[in-house]
Order: structure tokens, then C-alpha cells, then sequence
């Protein structure tokens, strides 16, 4: 829109003037307020712009780095190196774009709105100014009476004064708004012309740069086209030879493990076995094994160096082992060491024996030739286990937890999306997630929701278990009990992520489907729990009574004084799992790695301690003592006074409570072993670290104790619970599950950082309790984890997170107590008829 102030009209002063000015005045002031929009409009956009290329710029760096790692396949690193430098130059022509688009629109506009935009405004600042003037001249003059002359002349001189000087500012006024008019067109075209123009040069780069390009692309579009055929032909082979091998019979696959002298890699045979460590513990490790250059290697991982075990067949001898316990066991001996191995079969074990005893006979027929020395680079053989040789598997990770997870109905699809074949897991909830909603779900910060991968992460024991207790369906049926009732839709997986969001955050941090019991309802829950734990206590699922044990032979060198314990009654409640020659070498090997790792010698208690408990222990018998016991049975001796009883902690008594609550709920469906109704319970707001002043301060970890389930203390930790708290008579859960004898729980809770020197009102450690109790495998526990945590003290804040050693037998404590937990609990029973 044209508007041109006349200038014959400015000076008339007369009403269209001033609607003109009025009209002008506006619409400069509108279009100030357009400008500085469209300024800070164009601020944002160039700053968008250079987050949108630093962002570029890194996803180009990641294509290179994939270029980098991919040099095995020259299509693959030519191509991705041809498309990187292709898109870091479309970086650079945005780069020009947006340094344009600040000089054309953000700094040309801004000249404009200051320079003549401010001229404008001191013009009409002047004119309004003086306009007033004018109009005070004229009312003087019109008011100057005709008897006083001296006025009227004043007042005319005034008058014409002002007029003279309004025609001047005026007609200035006018110029500036017929200026400013004129060249507002210009300024406006010229920034927005320049900009369009960068436009125009950055596509017409950008065009230039990928017709460059395109030859290289249909190149691969055309080899993608034949890569695409060929993987779909390869992924038929693949089929049919998976199909094939499948419906073989692999009973006798041992039978196809040979002795091949002339094999093309120099290995005359590999293969696993178990080989017997040199350590005080004699653990058994498997190990990758194989004879090759004359002599008899292993590795731990293909990548590592292989370990020597015989440097010359032809000074050594293989023969059968027939007096340990494990079975298909047989030994090399050399003139320095010997090494004890087990293969997986008897069939296997002959094959074994078979090729040492023909590689030392073709060591000696080669015996005129120099033997070359062992390559220590890695073979072609497959990698060992990555489990650190243990001779059982101690976690699981990848397929094995995946399979047993979604084994559990309602876990084949994400619970919260339906996504199938879910790949995550929340382990506090117990339910599997879509890679999707467990990102959501880490967002939701680890009070709500602990995330892990179900291929990519180690699972103990005890938290695949959990998984398996609750799943999906049991998850669901709490946290979307009223999600019909309320009308709110389940998100599928196609739907944006604001929306999943929004209803995960609704479902686990709001709880709005969440049911809320009634007074009735809690307080049927409650009861039933209490009934239920009744029926656990008196069912099946306690050890049957076990006959007593036959009196242990003393060891050799014991003391007068341990033999009047022993015939004094000091029996132990359980059997150990450590024989007394392996306790020896245990507490020793702790001994001397604290004497190496320089523990000071201020703290002499470290030293006693361990020979207290080799002490304590030597009266313990364990299954090797009990076995070199006499073959006629002896009567069983009573139970010394000083001991406890078997079951320490009070019976569990259901009383009327002055008020039901959540909180309550969990503390009896801990009790229970009922993880349904657990995780009912903190749906319903129950506070995990719950007291129940009724009860000496009680809690349901203490409960859950009680209960006997290690599935069920898992839960309770994994939803923050505190390991540490204690009750009324200054008990923590270590506390409780030492006075039980529930090794495996002890395991867990030292894994879990209880604090194993908290004593109760009566100055009673968890040590101190089973030591009395004479409990072999919780002294043993609780002493291994004493010393590991002095030498890691010893070592300074710098010290790794313990011994390996120590490591290693907690891990078969984890494995045992929730695999095999019968172990764990051998309770000694003694006949109520004494002779």
C-alpha cells in the first residue's frame, strides 16, 4: 500500500492532513512490530540451523566411523566415505545459507528499523511538538483583547513565529513519511530478494552435488537389487541345512571326535574339558583344550594367548582316574606336574586318552626332527565359554534368559504396547518391554522402573527367577484393573511417542488404574495371607526330618580341648559344603593374600579371626568328615544347652491389627511368598521399608526372611527396600537369616551390601549367631566376606570391587541357592527318643 503525504496539503494544516498523518503513523508503527518479529523470527531460524548442523555434523562423523569399521568390505567403506563427504558439503552449503540469511533479513532489516524507523519517530516527536506550540499561539491570539495593544502585538508576533516555524517542521515531517514510504519497498525487497537468492544457489549446489552422485547411487541401487536375491537365496540354504542337521541324530555326536595328525591347522584335536585348578579351592574350570605341535594347550577365550599344560608329550604319561568323586575323569602327568581333567562322557574321555597316547607315540617316531615352538597367537578354534571357566553356568545371558522370560504367558508381547517379541525387561516390575516403551520407562527414573536387556545383560539366579514369578499378565491385572472402567485406550505400536508416554506415566507413576481395595476387601486380603503363610509353614515345602549323623572322627592334631568339645555335645546343626581341607586352604589363601596386599600390621584381628574360624569350623563336620566317620552308628549326642534352638525367631502369629493398610498387605504377602500380591501391595501405595510397630518393628524384607523364599527378598531389594533395617531387638535381615540357617539369603544380602558388623541389643553379630548355631557355610560366608572387605580396605579407595576367589564362591552360593536350594538347607534332625 502506497501512502503519500501532499505537501501543499501539510501546509493548510487542515483536517484530511491530519487523518493522512494519523493513518501514516499507524501503519509505521505496524510495520516496526512486523520487522522485529520477522528479526527475532530469523534469529531463531539460523540458530535452529546451526544446532541442525552440529547435530549433522556428528551423524556424518558416525558415517564415517562405520566407513572406518566396515574396511573388511570395500563397497560398503567406498560408499559410505563417498556419501559422508557428499553430505558434510550440503553442511557447507547450509552453513553459506544461513551466514546469508543473517546479512540479508537479521542485519539488513535491523539497519532499517533503526536508522530510518528512528529518524520517523524523531520527526513526529518534533512535529507533535510543535503542532502544540501552533495551537497555544493561536488560542493567545485569539484571546488578546482590542484595548491593549502591546498584547495584541505580542500575541501576533508569536503567532506568525509559530507558523513559520510549524512550515518548516511540517514539510520535514512530510518528507521523512514520503522517505520512508518510498524506500521501506526497497529495504523490504532487496533483504528478501538476497535471502531467496542464497535459496536459489544453495539447491542449485546441492542439485550439482548429487547429480555428481547419481551415477554411484544407481550403481548400488542395481548391486542392492542382486544382494537382496542372493541373501534370500543364502537365507534358503541356510533353512534347509538348519532343517537338515536338526532332524539328525546326535546321540553318538561324541563319537565323531578324532585324533587327525595331518589335520590342515595343525590341531590333532580340540574340544572341552574340565581341568582341575592348582588353587587351595581345586575348582573345576572349562577350558578350550587341544593338542597341536606336540603339545597339550588350553585358552580360557580365543583371544586369549594359550596356556601351555605339557611342553613335550614325550615326557609324560595319561591314565585313568577312578578314585575322586567326578566321573570321566583322567590325568596327564609330566616329570614336573600333573593335571586333572574330566571330559563330558566316558566315549569322550577313551577319545581323549586315545589322542595323548598317539600324539606321544608320534612324538617319538618325529623325535630326530626339532619340534617347532608353540605359536602363541590364537588358533583357529572357537573361543571358550566366557564365564570364566566355571564349572557351572553362573548367570545367564542372551538366548537362555530371553527364552525363559517370554516363556511366561502374556511376556511374548511388550506389556505396555503389544509389541511382540519384546527385547527388555523391567526387573522391579517383573515385565518385558519393546525397546520403545524401555526407554520411556528409563526416563521414568529407577524409583518406578529398573530397565535391563534381556539378550544383552548377565541375569542371576534369583532375578530370572523373579521375572518368572511375575510376568505380564499378573502386572497388568493390577496396574490395568480399571483402564476399560475409565475409557482410556492402550496405546499399539505405531502410535506416537507422546502418546505411549503419557499413558505409561498415567499406568506406573500416577497409578490411575490401579483398583483401590476397600476396608473389607484389605482386610480379607490380609487375613488370607496369614492363613496362607500358616499352611506354607506346616506344608511339604520344609525338608522333611533327615536321621541324625553318625559321630565325626576328630582330625589328625587336633587338641585335647577340641576333643571335649566334641564330647561334650558341640556338634553342628548342618553339614558343610567346604570339607575341613578345603576350609584350611581357604582361610590360608585369605591369609596370604592379606599378608600381600600389606594390611597393616596394627590390625592383628584379622589374623585371629581367620584362625578362630578354623578353629569353629575344624569341629564342624563336613560331608568329607562324615564320611570318614565309623561305620557303626553312634548314638546321637543331646543339643549343648549354649546352642539355640533350630528355629530362633518367634513363630508368626496372625493378630486383629488396630488399622489395615497397603503396607500391612505387603508385610504378610512377604511372609507368604506371594509376589502377586507384593507387587499388588506397592500398586496400592505400600512403603517397602514398612514398620510394623505391632510387631517389633518388624519389616516385610524381615518377613519375607521368614518366609523363606529368596525370590521374595530379591523383590523387595530390587524395590528399594533397606537391607539394613532393623527391628525392635536390633535385628537386620542378616540377623534373621543367619538365626534361620537360609544360606542362600545370607549370600544375597552380603551381595546387596548388608552390613554384616551391626549387632543387636544383645551385642550379637550375624557372625556371632552362627557361630554358635556352629553353621559351617554362614561362618564360612560371613568370614570370607569379613576378610575380602579388610583387604580391600587395606588396599586403599582405589581397590577393585574384591577378590576374585571370593567372587567366584559367592557366585556358587548364588547359583546353588536358586537352583539346587535343597544343598543349602540340610537341617540335622535328632531323635526326640534318647538311649
Amino acid at each position: 500500500m502506497k501512502i503519500t503525504v501532499d505537501f501543499e496539503e501539510c501546509l493548510k494544516d487542515s483536517p484530511r492532513f491530519r487523518a493522512t498523518i494519523e493513518e501514516v503513523e499507524g501503519d509505521v508503527c505496524e510495520l516496526e512490530s512486523k520487522l522485529d518479529k520477522l528479526v527475532k523470527l530469523c534469529i531463531g531460524m539460523i540458530d535452529a540451523g546451526k544446532a541442525y548442523n552440529a547435530a549433522n555434523r556428528q551423524f556424518v562423523s558416525g558415517i564415517r566411523e562405520l566407513a572406518q569399521q566396515s574396511t573388511r568390505d570395500e563397497v560398503i567403506e567406498s560408499s559410505l566415505t563417498k556419501f559422508a563427504e557428499s553430505l558434510q558439503e550440503m553442511i557447507n552449503y547450509h552453513t553459506i545459507l544461513f551466514d546469508q540469511a543473517q546479512r540479508s533479513i537479521k542485519t539488513q532489516l535491523q539497519t532499517f528499523i533503526k536508522d530510518d524507523l528512528r529518524k520517523f519517530k524523531e520527526a513526529k516527536k518534533h512535529f507533535d511538538k510543535v503542532s502544540e506550540e501552533k495551537e497555544t499561539a493561536l488560542i493567545k491570539n485569539a484571546q488578546a483583547p482590542r484595548n491593549k495593544q502591546h498584547e495584541v502585538e505580542e500575541a501576533t508576533n508569536i503567532l506568525t513565529a509559530t507558523r513559520k516555524c510549524f512550515r518548516h517542521i511540517v514539510l520535514d515531517y512530510v518528507l521523512q513519511i514520503n522517505v520512508l514510504q518510498s524506500k521501506r519497498r526497497s529495504e523490504i525487497l532487496k533483504s528478501m530478494l538476497s535471502f531467496m537468492h542464497a535459496h536459489l544457489t544453495f539447491f542449485h549446489q546441492g542439485y550439482d552435488l548429487f547429480s555428481e552422485l547419481q551415477p554411484l547411487m544407481k550403481q548400488l541401487g542395481g548391486q542392492l537389487d542382486q544382494l537382496v536375491v542372493d541373501a534370500a537365496k543364502e537365507k534358503r540354504d541356510m533353512e534347509q541345512k538348519h532343517s537338515t542337521i536338526q532332524q539328525k541324530d546326535f546321540s553318538n555326536d561324541d563319537s565323531k571326535l578324532e585324533y587327525n595328525v595331518d589335520a590342515d591347522n595343525g590341531i590333532a584335536m580340540e574340544g572341552y574339558l574340565f581341568k582341575r585348578a592348582s588353587n587351595a579351592f581345586k575348582t573345576w574350570n572349562r577350558r578350550w583344550f587341544s593338542i597341536q605341535n606336540n603339545q597339550l594347550v588350553y585358552q580360557k577365550k580365543f583371544k586369549d594367548n594359550p596356556t601351555v599344560v605339557v611342553e613335550d608329550l614325550r615326557l609324560c604319561t595319561v591314565k585313568h582316574c577312578e578314585d575322586i568323586e567326578r566321573r570321566f575323569c583322567f590325568e596327564v602327568v609330566s616329570p614336573t606336574k600333573s593335571c586333572m581333567m574330566q571330559a563330558d562322557s566316558e566315549k569322550l574321555r577313551q577319545a581323549w586318552i586315545k589322542a595323548v597316547q598317539n600324539s606321544i607315540a608320534s612324538a617319538f617316531r618325529d623325535k630326530g626332527e626339532d619340534g617347532e615352538k608353540l605359536d602363541r597367537k590364537s588358533s583357529t578354534s572357537t573361543g571358550s565359554l566366557d564365564s570364566g571357566g566355571e564349572p557351572k553356568e553362573k548367570s545367564l545371558k542372551g538366548e537362555s534368559a530371553l527364552q525363559k522370560v517370554l516363556a511366561i504367558p502374556g511376556n511374548t508381547c511388550c506389556c505396555d504396547c503389544g509389541q511382540p517379541d519384546p527385547r527388555w525387561a523391567s526387573i522391579n516390575l517383573g515385565i518385558t518391554l519393546c525397546i520403545q516403551c524401555s526407554g520411556i520407562h528409563r526416563s521414568l527414573g529407577v524409583h518406578f522402573s529398573k530397565v535391563r536387556s534381556l539378550t544383552l545383560d548377565t541375569w542371576e539366579p534369583e532375578l530370572l527367577k523373579l521375572m518368572c514369578e511375575l510376568g505380564n499378565g499378573v502386572i497388568n491385572q493390577i496396574y490395568e484393573a480399571r483402564r476399560e472402567e475409565l475409557g482410556a485406550r492402550k496405546p499399539q505400536p505405531a502410535d506416537p511417542r507422546h502418546e505411549m508416554e503419557a499413558y505409561i506415566k498415567a499406568k506406573y507413576v500416577d497409578r490411575r488404574f490401579v483398583r483401590r481395595p476397600s476396608d473389607e476387601e484389605l482386610r480379607n486380603k490380609v487375613v488370607s495371607l496369614s492363613k496362607q503363610e500358616k499352611r506354607l509353614s506346616s506344608s511339604s515345602d520344609h525338608l522333611p526330618p533327615r536321621p541324625p549323623p553318625p559321630t565325626p572322627k576328630l582330625r589328625p592334631g587336633s587338641n585335647s580341648s577340641g576333643q571335649t568339645a566334641v564330647a561334650s555335645g558341640l556338634e553342628a546343626r548342618r553339614d558343610s559344603l567346604f570339607c575341613a581341607d578345603e576350609l584350611d586352604s581357604l582361610f590360608s589363601y585369605f591369609d596370604n593374600s592379606s599378608k600381600l596386599r600389606s594390611i597393616k600390621s596394627a590390625d592383628s584381628g584379622i589374623q585371629n579371626s581367620a584362625d578362630g574360624s578354623r578353629e569353629m569350623l575344624a569341629t564342624t563336620p563336613s560331608s568329607n568328615s562324615l564320611a570318614d566317620a565309623d561305620a557303626a552308628e553312634s548314638p546321637p549326642m543331646p543339643m549343648p544347652a549354649t546352642l539355640p534352638p533350630p528355629s530362633p525367631c518367634k513363630e508368626m502369629v496372625f493378630y486383629e491389627p488396630k488399622e489395615y493398610s497397603p503396607g500391612l498387605q505387603l508385610y504378610w504377602a512377604s511372609c507368604a511368598r506371594s509376589l502377586p500380591d507384593m507387587a499388588e501391595a506397592l500398586a496400592h501405595g505400600a512403603e517397602v521399608n514398612w514398620v510394623n510397630t505391632e510387631d517389633d518393628k518388624r519389616t516385610p524384607l524381615i518377613m519375607a526372611v521368614q518366609g523363606g523364599s529368596l525370590v521374595t527378598c530379591e523383590f523387595l531389594l530390587q524395590n528399594a527396600a533397606n537391607v539394613n533395617q532393623q527391628d525392635a531387638q536390633g535385628r537386620g535381615p542378616l540377623h534373621h537369616a543367619t538365626m534361620l540357617g537360609h544360606t542362600g539369603q545370607v549370600c544375597l544380602f552380603l551381595k546387596r551390601g548388608a552390613n554384616q558388623n551391626a549387632a543387636d541389643i544383645d551385642e550379637k553379630t550375624p557372625l556371632t549367631i552362627a557361630v554358635e548355631a556352629a553353621n559351617a557355610d554362614i561362618v564360612t560366608l560371613l568370614r570370607l566376606a569379613k576378610m575380602n572387605e579388610e583387604m580391600r580396605e587395606a588396599e586403599g579407595p582405589y581397590s577393585q570391587s574384591g577378590d576374585e576367589t571370593y567372587q567366584d564362591i559367592f557366585q556358587d552360593f548364588t547359583h546353588m541357592a536358586s537352583n539346587d536350594p535343597e544343598k543349602l538347607n540340610r537341617y540335622q534332625q535328632y531323635d526326640s527318643q534318647r538311649p
